[in-house]
């Protein structure tokens, strides 16, 4: 496969183009070509999470005056999976995934984690081949520019408080959550939530606490309703 589209998009041209080749090399591709020889991605992931994370607090506490916990929740809205895994799109990124056949089959919330994880390794591997400076200037161009539009839509206020706000105001009503099924033995336990306004059912969200299953159904909620 030629690399070289994909550069041009991430405006970095790798001296060593291994690293490049494995940042995009989901491990289950390796199940299906043990002889690839480049390795799966998943430690310049590891990499690639702790440059981005000195690299967006450096760019949001230069850039903004807010108190340290807004910052933080600025960080973890502009860093988080789902815009991770949309500015790795815009780049082209899909188009150049090494994935097992089924894994390329698959969208939706494994999608975007791939992607997210994916996002990570890149910034890992231009990292490893040209340092902290070229991997800043790669963020500065692919990512940094979506918290004006996070920090100026509010989205970095975590779901279920931006829903509750949004009820009260449009209709005067807190929302409530109801727990409609749990499953599972004690240690993996997995929980069905409904949102409700009043008595309309407003959305559902499943995950592995009550907490998480309520912030999918505020998120599905905030859609539901275009807030």
């Amino acid at each position: 496969m030629d690399f070289s589209g994909l550069e041009k998009k991430l405006g970095v041209e790798f001296r060593n183009q291994d690293l490049l080749k494995q940042a995009l090399t989901h491990r289950s591709y390796l199940n299906e070509n043990p002889s690839w020889p480049h390795g799966q991605n998943e430690r310049l992931e590891f990499l690639g999470d702790a440059v981005l994370e000195l690299a967006s607090t450096e760019y949001l506490y230069e850039r903004y005056q807010n108190p340290e916990g807004e910052l933080t929740s600025f960080r973890a809205a502009l860093v988080n999976s789902a815009s991770l895994a949309e500015a790795a799109t815009e780049l082209g990124v899909n188009d150049f995934l090494l994935l097992s056949r089924g894994e390329s089959k698959e969208f939706g919330r494994s999608r975007t984690e791939i992607l997210a994880n994916t996002f990570e390794a890149l910034v890992g591997a231009i990292y490893l081949d040209q340092g902290y400076g070229a991997a800043k200037t790669f963020l500065s161009r692919a990512l940094f520019p979506r918290i004006d539009e996070i920090v100026s839509l509010g989205s970095w206020r975590d779901p279920k408080s931006r829903f509750q706000e949004e009820a009260q105001a449009r209709v005067g009503v807190t929302p409530t959550y109801r727990v409609l099924r749990e499953w599972g033995p004690d240690h993996a336990k997995h929980f069905l939530v409904a949102l409700f306004i009043g008595d309309e059912r407003v959305a559902e969200g499943e995950g592995p606490s009550k907490q998480t299953a309520e912030v999918v159904a505020a998120e599905a909620g905030l859609s539901a309703k275009g807030w």
